[in-house]
């Protein structure tokens, strides 16, 4: 076999987009170029790596198993160039973290100093619901997630970073009694709006409702927290919706927070990664800045926190 390094990441590329029109856009190559190095990768082989059924291509068994390990390959190249940086004293390459949604208002903080401390570094950073984040890590896609629930089906290391906080919140104009509303009972007769199924927010909901035996009146189910927001303020509904999200609708007099007994409920996000991953040089540095520094973080940026008990 005589297959080169531009073979294999062109065949990984249209593995994963399952489309050589597709993965010759990302690699910056026409499709012509793109078809000519899938085709002298697959001479190297007397099993068909991909089959064209109508106009879709898809990547046969035999192809799955050779793009798992062009991915491998792939991964070790980097780690080689990684290291030699290193060893120059210059840290490169790319970070890549997947987020849920209401983590975006946590992350930047924390990417902020490590990428002016190193430049040279490339950051992959997605924003999805849980389920994709969680897919993305068990997928060996990313190299950290931003969650506040652990995924159970997985082996994982955690950080700790920082208290997440989750209050009612109503648009600032609503009428509530606020004295009734510390009665639980209120979300029998309130119309909450919940975050879609999958999402960490909703998962500690949940939690609440359950072990205090509530049955809360859902007026609708909304798949962002921009969107819950909004939807608040119109006054629509009521929420449950992280502390962090709200700060400049709360200072602008857009929302409210509602006092309930048993709220803010609490939980913690947490950067996380596969057990059996092997760190890049880029993503243990950042590690590393993460334990070092989460707590001038924490106080820089997050202190105002404080104030919502």
């Amino acid at each position: 076999m005589n297959f080169t390094l531009h073979q294999i990441k062109v065949f990984t590329v249209i593995a994963e987009k399952k489309s050589i029109t597709k993965a010759a856009e990302e690699l910056n190559m026409t499709q012509p170029a793109a078809s000519i190095q899938l085709k002298n990768f697959q001479d190297q082989f007397d099993i068909p790596l991909t089959e064209v059924i109508g106009r879709q291509l898809y990547v046969t068994n035999f192809g799955q198993e050779v793009y798992q390990i062009a991915e491998q390959i792939l991964n070790q190249v980097d780690n080689i160039n990684y290291r030699t940086q290193a060893f120059k004293g210059l840290i490169s390459g790319k970070l890549r973290i997947s987020v849920v949604s209401t983590g975006n208002y946590v992350m930047p903080y924390f990417l902020n100093g490590f990428l002016k401390k190193h430049p040279q570094i490339d950051l992959i950073l997605d924003v999805s619901n849980k389920t994709n984040v969680i897919n993305d890590l068990e997928n060996n896609q990313v190299d950290f997630a931003l969650v506040t629930v652990n995924p159970s089906h997985l082996e994982i290391n955690e950080e700790p970073i920082m208290i997440n906080k989750l209050f009612l919140v109503a648009a600032y104009q609503n009428k509530i009694d606020i004295s009734k509303s510390k009665a639980k009972k209120v979300f029998n007769t309130i119309p909450l709006i919940y975050r879609e199924e999958g999402s960490g927010t909703r998962f500690t909901m949940q939690q609440f409702f359950a072990e205090e035996d509530i049955q809360p009146s859902i007026k609708l189910e909304l798949s962002t927290n921009e969107a819950i927001k909004q939807a608040v303020i119109a006054d629509i509904g009521m929420s449950i919706v992280s502390l962090l999200s709200i700060k400049n609708e709360l200072s602008q007099n857009e929302l409210k927070i509602i006092p309930v007994k048993g709220l803010p409920l609490e939980s913690h996000w947490k950067l996380i990664w596969l057990k059996k991953k092997s760190l890049s040089p880029v993503a243990e540095a950042f590690l590393d800045y993460v334990k070092e520094e989460k707590d001038a973080v924490k106080n820089n940026y997050f202190k105002w926190m404080e104030e919502f008990k």
